[in-house]
């Protein structure tokens, strides 16, 4: 289950859909915003995991997505996203990837842009904003029941520090969350 959890992570943070909503101008928008998130993951055998976080987004330069294991409310995944990087940490197994946006081009759809997806989770804030996206509608193909929920809304000012990766965590390439995927589908 804790693959299924990486792969959807990974995807559902580059992926972005389509809206009819209006876009925020720069002038309204608000510059912070964070949320609590709820991951839904449907497993192979029908099994579903359901585990919590936040996400924290500062406009045009970074996203952090944090997932807590359940009862014990400690992180066991962070995903942090700027616009020309993404570091993904299994605080679990204590390894890490970081990659150029260029090195991810053959596994991200094509319109996977950090202002599209910004531009997603600020509408997802407004009210009767859609909060709440399936993995189908984000493109996610052998995750039709998955789904991610957006809840508890801020525009409040705060700090954010970028991911600091410690020594004893293990870098990894790129291929081998491409295998990981491979083996999950």
């Amino acid at each position: 289950m804790r693959k299924i959890l990486y792969l959807v992570l990974i995807i559902a943070v580059f992926t972005s859909c389509k809206s009819t909503k209006h876009l925020l101008t720069e002038k309204s928008a608000p510059s912070y915003l964070s949320s609590k998130v709820q991951l839904t993951i449907s497993g192979k055998e029908g099994g579903e995991i359901t585990v919590g976080g936040s996400m924290k987004l500062k406009s045009k330069e970074r996203i952090q997505l944090s997932i807590l294991m359940p009862v014990l409310r400690t992180e066991v995944a962070r995903i942090e996203v700027t616009p020309d990087e993404i570091l993904i940490i299994d605080r679990m197994n204590k390894r890490y990837v970081r990659s150029r946006k260029e090195e991810l081009k053959n596994i991200l759809p094509k319109n996977a842009q950090f202002s599209h997806l910004e531009k997603i989770l600020f509408e997802a804030s407004l009210p009767n904003g859609k909060s709440e996206l399936t993995a189908k509608e984000l493109g996610i193909l052998g995750f039709q029941k998955s789904k991610v929920r957006l809840y508890d809304f801020s525009t409040q000012e705060f700090t954010m520090i970028p991911t600091e990766v410690s020594g004893r965590y293990t870098q990894v390439p790129v291929q081998v969350l491409i295998s990981m995927l491979e083996d999950l589908l």
